[in-house]
């Protein structure tokens, strides 16, 4: 039984011969040329914006703090630093991918035709629940930002009230997601910027009237005593705050004209890494010491972010409230796109048959109506907490999380370096593609390498005496749900490895799309309905 995708809706209304493929048919609706269902509605300024700021979570404000306490100051920024050097590579190789063929399912969709359909389906689930879980992680976030301003509302409580907000925004069009996450991105940049003040006024004595300098690099120290172990965990929140990144691959099915989009986007990825990830994490270390006991840890019922702490230290007992502000706008954008990453995921693995297909109805405005609405549901995971406590919801969702992003990262690698291999198979030339990964192969390579390595490395310590069984089991669960669709779908599907000689090289190619010639078809569509309307009020 072949893996057959189910056919897009096309219009006989418009042919646009100028981006049609092979036959394919992409009609315009709303102003906005519908391909796959969606709208592609994306600006390049919209694309631009997401890849700098677009996925910033709240999270992270508390998260440099769990990351200092695992490995200390010099230990955390060597793993963010490493984790970046990583991620700029997998951009790289995905960047090639995504802008050759922007489809919604990115890299998830592309595993299928270029390594195994049984692979795509696995890699699409796994990169499916590790946004559920980013949504439920961000949702404990909110509830511990609002719990910290009061105590009056129960943590289910919040988190229940953001659910049913974002419910509703999620079903707007991408237009309007695109338009608010510009603005929210922008903010979240203006924020991380303003963290950065703050940190130099605390650690130069400017606030609190105390010169810190480095000296808590010295005391308590360099690096902190989880050793490997904290090392491990603080890859894995590296990851996590990472992830997102290649979002942009997402977005490139939404997007106006990829081509001229994708790569300006791609190389914004540098610039993220370096200021947003890298000066939150320093930043921190240099203005709160690594064993602080109010960061958010496994063990924690509540947390304070390292920011917060640093200006209660200095003893502003009201700036705090400043930070939460930051932390609380930054949760809409953070919530908003893992939204908008998991449903479009979930709507390619329908749209290929890999998922159920009511999962492929768009609305009107090329909304995945029922991919939205399940896919925040299940982020209520993160009620969880109400029980457990904030600390340990926050360490089982990062560990799940990283585990599943080390997993997507690898197989882009690998399917970049396949698709490569197909392309050079077939007698095309590297000079061909419209955007070239720097420094190929030894930058995917080094991108297989790493996170293979990473993902059964995280949670060694689980293994040792004495045995962690429940920390075992949210280091490798989703290993072992990887592999466990992967072989299943491989066996009742009957999947073969594809023949790289064969493979289509020009399906879902949409290098060809661009502004000028968009906007001159949505003009010729709207005078042809001009005059139908005319026409039809003439004869009434």
């Amino acid at each position: 039984m072949k893996d057959e995708p189910i056919e897009v809706s096309t219009s006989p209304a418009l042919e646009l011969d100028s981006i049609a493929k092979e036959g394919e048919i992409l009609e315009t609706r709303h102003g906005h040329v519908v391909d796959h269902g969606l709208h592609r509605g994306l600006k390049g300024r919209h694309l631009q914006m997401m890849s700098l700021g677009g996925v910033v979570g709240a999270s992270i404000w508390y998260g440099t703090g769990n990351a200092l306490s695992n490995s200390g100051p010099v230990g955390a920024l060597i793993c963010f630093i490493v984790i970046g050097i990583d991620v700029f590579f997998v951009m790289q190789a995905l960047g090639e991918l995504a802008t050759l063929y922007p489809t919604p399912g990115a890299f998830t969709e592309l595993a299928g035709r270029f390594i195994d359909p049984s692979l795509s389906f696995a890699l699409g689930w796994n990169y499916w629940y590790l946004w559920v879980t980013n949504i439920a992680s961000e949702y404990n976030t909110f509830s511990i930002v609002l719990n910290f301003w009061t105590d009056k509302v129960p943590s289910y409580g919040w988190i229940l009230i953001a659910w049913a907000f974002f419910q509703v925004l999620g079903l707007l069009g991408v237009v309007i997601y695109g338009e608010l996450e510009f603005w929210l991105a922008t903010w979240k940049i203006f924020c991380v910027l303003a963290g950065y003040i703050i940190a130099i006024l605390v650690n130069t004595g400017a606030i609190g009237g105390d010169y810190i300098g480095f000296r808590y690099w010295k005391d308590p120290g360099p690096f902190a005593e989880g050793g490997i172990n904290g090392f491990g965990q603080s890859f894995v929140l590296a990851a996590v705050y990472y992830c997102g990144t290649e979002m942009i691959a997402i977005t490139a099915g939404e997007s106006r004209n990829p081509k001229k989009h994708i790569p300006k986007a791609i190389r914004n990825t540098f610039f993220r890494i370096l200021i947003i990830f890298l000066g939150l994490v320093f930043f921190a270390s240099i203005i709160v010491p690594s064993n602080d006991p109010g960061f958010v840890t496994a063990t924690s019922k509540s947390a304070s972010s390292p920011y917060s702490l640093a200006l209660q230290h200095a003893g502003w007992e009201a700036a705090p409230n400043l930070i939460n502000t930051f932390i609380f706008t930054a949760v809409f954008s953070s919530i908003n796109s893992s939204n908008y990453i998991a449903s479009r995921t979930l709507l390619s693995l329908a749209q290929l048959g890999r998922a159920p297909r009511i999962f492929a109805k768009t609305t009107s405005r090329g909304v995945p109506i029922y991919a939205v609405i399940v896919t925040n549901t299940l982020g209520l995971i993160a009620l969880i907490n109400t029980g457990a406590g904030a600390g340990p919801v926050f360490t089982y969702l990062v560990t799940i999380s990283g585990s599943a992003t080390f997993i997507a990262w690898a197989f882009i690698g690998i399917t970049h370096l396949r698709f490569r291999r197909a392309w050079k198979l077939q007698g095309r030339l590297p000079e061909d593609l419209p955007f070239r990964a720097w420094l190929y192969p030894w930058g995917t390579l080094f991108v297989v390498a790493l996170n293979l390595f990473l993902v059964f490395i995280q949670g060694y310590s689980t293994l040792l005496t004495p045995w962690q069984p429940v920390a075992f089991v949210f280091n490798y669960i989703i290993l072992v749900l990887f592999f466990g669709l992967w072989m299943f779908w491989k066996f009742w599907k009957k999947c073969k490895f594809v023949d790289l000689r064969k493979v289509d090289l020009n399906k879902d190619r949409r290098d060809v799309l661009d502004d000028t010639v968009e906007d001159e078809e949505v003009r010729k569509v709207s005078l042809f309905k001009r005059a139908v309307g005319l026409v039809r009020r003439m004869k009434a």
